[in-house]
């Protein structure tokens, strides 16, 4: 199986097959070796057969369509590429969340012109005290603390990093 593989490699574009090909053969047998059982070895030349005919189709088509066109396609899985700076579902959970918001100004709208009108005068709102600042700050004042007495710790025993780092020898930096 590993020799139809290496040939299934020559249908890549040359660039491609040049500065991927050797790297995919030798993680194929390693992979191949790695299998165990006539089902196992089964299901993984299988997955792997349409994977490299997949992959052989969408490198073509990149190089005829152009870098960034072939990745607008549709693909089983989801992946990130450089050419999109946000997951393909962005779009589609901004509408939701647009449309939420939408509902919820309706809803609040009919509320409101439901309620009978309020002829009390409506006194100033003074500003309440915030109770949750002082105890995020003395948090993260403790942990810092425990942080910095562990670090110190560490550092008389001589066990940090730039004490190992500087214990190595040089063959091994």
């Amino acid at each position: 199986m590993f020799t139809l593989y290496r040939k299934l490699l020559v249908l890549y574009p040359a660039q491609h097959r040049e500065q991927f090909g050797e790297e995919m053969a030798d993680v194929f047998r390693q992979a191949e070796q790695s299998r165990v059982g006539l089902i196992a070895r089964g299901r993984f030349y299988l997955k792997e057969l349409a994977g490299i005919l997949q992959g052989i189709l969408r490198e073509h088509l990149r190089i005829l369509v152009g870098g960034d066109a072939a990745l607008s396609l549709y693909t089983r899985r989801f992946t990130m590429h450089n050419g999109f700076r946000f997951p393909k579902t962005t779009a589609v959970l901004m509408t939701v969340i647009l449309a939420g918001v939408v509902l919820a100004i309706h809803k609040g709208e009919v509320i409101a012109t439901s309620l009978p009108p309020f002829s009390q005068p409506v006194t100033p709102i003074h500003p309440a005290h915030s109770y949750l600042l002082p105890g995020v700050v003395a948090g993260f004042l403790f942990f810092y603390a425990v942080g910095l007495a562990g670090w110190v710790i560490l550092f008389a025993l001589r066990r940090s990093g730039v004490h190992r780092l500087d214990e190595m020898s040089t063959e091994r930096k």
